[in-house]
């Protein structure tokens, strides 16, 4: 008899990583909604802003946010997340393991493709397995290294079968994976280059509205699917949903004081907060955030496989100035470690920021064997590369740059257009990496993706064999003390060598036109107030 998660975890210790998570087949408790009441199906518009253009169609490949929120109104996933980092029902109502290295899910079974086609258990099986077998960059899969394969057992059970015990993977590819149509997917071949692009007769959705207009560089136009379950009454309330493309959120934000748009996806600058706070017309809701911003060095880069030269550019960047003026006080410190305080369990307050500290910076860069110039400058400069659609990120690169240089370490900044950075990223096309994780929910999962050799997100290019261990250990014991120790000890490698420099969590803020109503937040930028249950919900407040 299959052991539900709920009683598993009384039967050998499972424990969700990043919180006390109830997982169930009960329904979830009602998200704080901002003021109003949801209404009827209706016939208007919701034009949401966005700064970028959807790169990939094939929710399966995409890593950019228009991807992300696009593809996530016509792909569901099998579980969701709350502010805590609990997950809870979407496409699965109960979730948990068979045994040690059998893992399942029950999933609803009245959903169904814009098609017509009913969403079974064989489209879970089939995603998961094609994702395992052909590999597709992005989270998804890089979240699948235990993953075996998956069998649908019945037309709603799917169970899956894995190399070796894993704690964490069932809630993680839960969350994290979408679900693909297997009649549509298969038979274009490899999902990892299937374009997915509407050329062969549209898309095809199990979310609430269906893509139906893409005008590149200019809107994404999705219509409304009638028959949507999770949402309140069946059916998605606005009739249509638009994401318009603008340069920067500044020319966002104006494009909503003027009526233009009525949310802006992305979250605000911290320094726009309170003036669009006090501004007629707007609402600002406040968003939890579980991410973090960061700095990684690029090891393959021979100066920085230099701990000291990463440690000297770790005490090099003043992280309260940043948090103070950058943020405007909108950030918490992480003590300059990967395990958040909102990660209560796992956070160990024993590692503290790295101090701001430029001369025991240039310290260290003696230490490395380097000597500074005349002018006070080491003869080396790296390159530090960010996002333009980042304001937040722009604003402290500058910071970082210029702390580098009392150190007499110089730094070029190199801003690029988002979608440009993160093929930089993806092709290791950088000294030091500057940018943000938007839900960092899981520690074994966190680490794995980022600093195991291979990891989808490991941007430093570290492999530690100790690290390694610590690791591959925490994930395969179902013990809570164990597992916290060993992720606590494992962070400390990672503070320690620099292997990772984590400077804030911060929690965001995103707005909308007062005329709409209805939004649900969800913890972080991906899902905020655009998350599809959110969306499908809004709703035109009544003149």
């Amino acid at each position: 008899m299959g052991v539900t998660s709920h009683g598993k975890r009384a039967a050998i210790g499972v424990i969700a990583a990043s919180a006390a998570l109830a997982l169930s087949s009960c329904a979830p408790q009602a998200p704080t909604a901002t003021e109003g009441t949801p209404a009827g199906a209706g016939d208007e518009t919701l034009t949401i802003a966005t700064t970028t253009d959807v790169v990939n169609y094939n929710p399966l490949i995409g890593n950019s946010r228009s991807d992300y929120w696009v593809t996530n109104l016509m792909y569901p996933h099998l579980l969701s997340i709350d502010d805590d980092g609990s997950k809870s029902p979407q496409l699965a109502v109960e979730w948990g393991y068979v045994d040690d290295t059998t893992g399942f899910y029950e999933i609803r079974d009245d959903m169904t493709w814009s098609d017509g086609e009913p969403v079974t258990a064989d489209d879970v099986a089939y995603t998961m397995n094609a994702v395992k077998q052909d590999a597709p960059a992005g989270t998804y899969y890089g979240q699948m290294g235990n993953f075996a394969s998956a069998e649908a057992v019945s037309d709603t059970r799917v169970e899956i079968t894995l190399s070796q015990p894993d704690s964490s993977i069932v809630e993680e590819i839960g969350f994290w994976g979408n679900v693909v149509p297997q009649h549509v997917f298969e038979p274009a071949g490899s999902v990892a280059e299937f374009a997915n692009d509407g050329s062969d007769g549209g898309w095809v959705s199990a979310g609430p509205y269906v893509l139906t207009g893409v005008q590149v560089g200019q809107s994404y136009t999705l219509d409304r699917v009638e028959d949507y379950p999770l949402v309140e009454g069946g059916t998605p309330i606005p009739a249509q949903v638009v994401y318009r493309v603008y340069p920067d959120v500044n020319t966002e934000i104006l494009a909503l004081q003027s009526g233009e748009v009525d949310a802006i996806a992305n979250s605000l600058p911290p320094a726009q907060v309170e003036q669009l706070r006090n501004t007629a017309g707007i609402e600002v809701v406040e968003v939890t955030g579980l991410g973090y911003a960061h700095m990684t060095y690029n090891m393959q880069q021979a100066d920085l496989a230099k701990v000291e030269v990463r440690q000297a550019l770790a005490h090099a960047a003043d992280y309260e100035a940043i948090r103070s003026v950058v943020l405007q006080g909108q950030a918490v410190s992480t003590g300059s470690s990967p395990l958040m305080p909102v990660l209560s369990k796992y956070y160990d307050d024993g590692i503290t920021e790295y101090e701001y500290d430029p001369e025991m910076s240039r310290d260290l860069m003696e230490q490395a064997g380097y000597t500074a110039g005349a002018d006070g400058m080491f003869p080396v400069s790296f390159r530090l590369l960010y996002s333009l659609q980042d304001p937040v990120t722009s604003q402290w690169a500058q910071l970082v740059k210029d702390g580098a240089a009392e150190a007499g370490i110089a730094i070029e900044l190199q801003g690029l257009e988002r979608n440009t950075y993160l093929a930089r990223t993806n092709e290791g096309d950088y000294d030091i990496y500057a940018g943000n994780f938007a839900i960092m929910d899981d520690p074994v999962t966190n680490f794995s993706l980022s600093y195991l050799p291979g990891g989808a997100i490991n941007y430093t290019y570290v492999d530690d064999p100790e690290l390694n261990g610590l690791i591959a250990e925490a994930g395969s014991t179902f013990d809570e003390d164990e597992k916290i120790e060993l992720m606590r000890e494992a962070a400390r490698i990672v503070h320690e060598q620099v292997y990772d420099n984590v400077m804030y969590t911060q929690n965001l803020y995103v707005a909308h036109s007062s005329e709409w109503t209805g939004f649900v937040s969800k913890p972080s930028e991906l899902l905020s107030i655009v998350n599809p249950e959110s969306i499908a919900g809004a709703s035109k407040v009544a003149e």
